[in-house]
């Protein structure tokens, strides 16, 4: 056996619930790769992808370019699922990579408050058997803040409502990031 990194297995994850036709989430767009990752495998669907940052839109917007089923909403995630729900009543996955923007302004950081709105509103609109895959990086200060409080809502859902699992290497040094998962029964 081959234990698959993190992003990898977050995609394994997104992958295993979503077809050609899925509706999907990038709730934090950053760069535009899980954008990407989505348009890819969701050719028949759509793809709606947030982020609080122009730059981010304008990144993930040029690396998906050749894509035209991919809707950008440069508006927090806690949004998202008003805007997704006025033209669709469901999702089949929703990916969030926590943090900042790789190679932007570390001052900008995804905040626990917020993260945990997107979450619950999310998941109502997400369909049965759908999955919400979040990548939480806690090495730095503010990613532990939001590590912690992420975490402890996490584990207070409802076993009868959803499945929530923590992927997570831990001999690994300087708190390296790991995968919540919550996949509605």
């Amino acid at each position: 056996m081959i234990v698959d990194g993190i992003l990898p297995y977050a995609r394994k994850l997104i992958a295993s619930h979503i077809t050609t036709k899925s509706i999907v989430v990038d709730a934090t767009c950053g760069n535009g790769n899980d954008t990407l990752f989505l348009a890819n495998q969701v050719t028949d669907g759509e793809v709606y992808a947030f982020d609080i940052q122009e730059n981010a839109i304008n990144n993930a917007k040029e690396k998906t370019k050749t894509f035209n089923h991919i809707h950008y909403y440069q508006t927090g995630h806690e949004n998202a699922a008003s805007i997704i729900s006025k033209n669709h009543h469901y999702i089949d996955a929703t990916i969030f990579n926590l943090g900042y923007l790789p190679k932007g302004d570390k001052k900008i950081t995804t905040n626990p408050s917020t993260t945990i709105k997107a979450i619950e509103s999310l998941f109502e609109i997400t369909q049965k058997n759908g999955i919400i895959v979040l990548v939480v990086y806690p090495g730095h200060p503010e990613g532990q803040v939001e590590s912690n409080e992420v975490m402890e809502f996490v584990k207070s859902i409802d076993q009868q409502t959803a499945h929530v699992l923590h992927y997570q290497f831990i001999n690994q040094k300087n708190n390296p990031p790991y995968i919540i998962a919550i996949e509605k029964r």
